[in-house]
């Protein structure tokens, strides 16, 4: 059984060595010296939120693309990596402000970070770029930052990036101790009630087969972005490689595609009230098959939530940190024992 709301709660688990010592971070020790903490300057002044959208934290560089910056609050070895979804960067949902106050009460750190799919980017990049970025960023955060394991939190098509991520196997992958998808819905079902999709899909098919799969589609493809030919296939055809979620998949390819996200604790939180979810989904028997195939994952049903949660944010807020204080279905061992 899946329960969908209650959770038992535990404290989070704090190490005073990370696990990942002489690991990922055994090339080189120079990112072992003990830092300071900035909460040690006056921490009963200083939160992560100044005031209403002005956080307080450090902003950083993981990778060497210009776009490679993220945002950390609080200096903890605890982080919860929030991915956005299409057009989305930093502060991109209204429940960030209040979880980056609630997780640091429980010594965790909030990280935002910019993908090149972020913002208008999403058109011509792809779940294989969003996870090479993704793992770059844990590299740091293990190598810089000394961290002890981390959440991946996504927020629609981020929750594709860490399902694709998850696949990958990649080593810092392993640092992965729960992850959370709010609101995995289904980029080809919500495209496929505009009347310019089906022409696309098959203008985008025969630019694939042609070989110009990297070419950039029509303008009116998509009025926010420049669009490829295969990221468009990939968001908009069946069984493309952003189709997860769809209600018409069968359960069967369900598995396929979310079946290894059973080696990892995992929370969805799904709106009720979804925008971007046809009307003819029946959400509640969806939300149940999603977690089947993801072999048992916990759920959380927002009654009245839309896409974003941006009307139901204290709800969200208390599902996120009922899952990140305690102890996942499976546990969270240490992942190289």
């Amino acid at each position: 059984m899946n329960p969908s709301v209650t959770y038992p709660s535990s404290s989070s688990n704090n190490t005073s060595t990370s696990w990942f010592s002489g690991i990922v971070r055994g090339r080189s020790d120079k990112s072992s010296t003990p830092k300071m903490s900035t909460n040690s300057i006056s921490s009963d002044d200083l939160g992560p939120v100044n005031r209403k959208n002005q956080f307080r934290g450090v902003l950083f560089k993981y990778g060497p693309k210009s776009i490679q910056v993220a945002f950390k609050t609080g200096d903890y070895r605890q982080q919860v990596i929030f991915i956005g979804g299409l057009t989305d960067g930093f502060l991109a949902t209204e429940y960030l402000e209040p979880l980056a106050i609630a997780l640091e009460k429980e010594k965790w750190s909030l990280v935002q970070f910019l993908l090149s799919s972020s913002y208008s980017g999403y058109g011509t990049s792809s779940l294989k770029q969003d996870a090479m970025e993704l793992d770059q960023l844990i590299n740091y955060l293990i190598n810089k930052e000394d961290s002890e394991g981390v959440v991946l939190l996504g927020h629609s098509t981020g929750c594709q990036d860490i399902v694709h991520y998850m696949h990958t196997n990649a080593a810092c992958s392993r640092a992965v101790r729960g992850a959370i998808l709010q609101a995995p819905v289904s980029d080809r079902e919500y495209r496929a009630t505009l009347p310019e999709t089906a022409a696309m899909i098959d203008l985008a098919s025969t630019m694939i087969s042609e070989g110009r799969g990297l070419e950039l589609m029509p303008r009116e493809a998509d009025s926010e972005a420049s669009m490829t030919a295969y990221r468009y296939h990939s968001l908009c055809s069946y069984m493309g490689d952003d189709d997860m979620f769809s209600s018409d998949l069968s359960d069967d390819q369900l598995r396929l595609r979310l079946g290894h996200m059973s080696n990892t604790p995992c929370l969805i939180i799904f709106s009720m009230a979804d925008e971007y979810v046809p009307e003819y989904v029946d959400k509640k028997a969806l939300v149940e098959r999603l977690c089947r195939a993801m072999g048992g994952a916990e759920r959380v049903e927002i009654e009245y939530g839309n896409h974003s949660l941006s009307n139901r944010v204290s709800e969200t807020v208390q599902a996120i940190m009922d899952f990140v204080k305690r102890d996942g279905p499976k546990g969270w061992d240490d992942p190289w024992s």
